[in-house]
């Protein structure tokens, strides 16, 4: 756990210094309440101004908190790989929440930049499944992932565009992996993971518009987006967990 909880904090450390040094302050990012659909309360302390966005980010630390505490998995690198994603979750809820209390560039910088690694982190744990420890892959897709962040340099979609070989990356790595070893349990959470990735996704989109049905009036569409993100990384630990508890032997996990 301690080798994990360092793996994620020296990343977090770099990003967060190159994102306050200012080195990505040409990124485009967005800047302001305006752009959520939830309306601010100006009288609540910044932290929670808008109240349903900021405190669903709880969820993430009540994820990760979780799944740090499991200790089922038996193999020692299969148990980093599950501690360094549940590591992430307790960092991106913290950073998420940050960017809507300061509405910083910085902080939104650091929002955009943490979601690469998370998707990247499917594709290393799929890897693991089906050939076995690589630590040259892992660090090699880490870097990549963390690199590709540039983009948003060269292109004011650039993030957009990384983010989106990273979903199709992830996708395709999970279902490459279910048949190998999977079975029905498997690929219920794979079909759950990616159902909630798309709601993550098309529902951060439609904020504003969905907030004309007074359904999103108040738990509008940024909200339930960042519900379904944390849906989908729990589905992305069952799934992973499933195929990774298939992949040892019993003997294994039992020593």
């Amino acid at each position: 756990m301690a080798e994990a909880f360092l793996h994620v904090v020296a990343a977090a450390g770099i990003c967060a210094t190159v994102a306050v040094s200012g080195a990505l302050d040409a990124v485009l990012v967005e800047l302001g309440y305006e752009h959520y659909a939830e309306k601010p309360y100006h009288h609540l302390p910044a932290f929670i101004a808008m109240p349903f966005n900021s405190l669903v980010n709880l969820g993430y630390l009540v994820l990760g908190a979780r799944w740090l505490l499991r200790t089922d998995l038996g193999s020692t690198q299969a148990a980093y790989l599950k501690d360094v994603f549940a590591w992430m979750a307790l960092v991106y809820g913290p950073v998420q929440w940050l960017r809507l209390a300061t509405q910083a560039r910085w902080a939104a910088v650091l929002d955009q930049w943490f979601t690469l690694p998370i998707f990247a982190w499917v594709p290393v744990w799929c890897d693991f499944i089906g050939h076995g420890w690589r630590p040259w892959y892992m660090i090699g897709v880490e870097v990549t992932s963390l690199g590709s962040f540039l983009l948003s340099l060269l292109h004011a979609r650039g993030f957009e565009a990384s983010l989106i070989c990273h979903i199709a990356f992830a996708i395709a790595q999970g279902i490459r992996a279910q048949p190998l070893i999977g079975d029905s349990t498997s690929r219920r959470y794979l079909w759950l993971a990616m159902l909630s990735c798309a709601g993550f996704v098309f529902l951060k989109l439609l904020d504003h518009e969905l907030a004309n049905f007074w359904t999103f009036r108040h738990l509008t569409g940024h909200f339930w987006s960042k519900v379904c993100d944390v849906l989908q990384f729990h589905f992305s630990f069952c799934f992973l967990t499933h195929l990774t508890r298939r992949r040892t032997p019993r003997k294994a996990r039992s020593e």
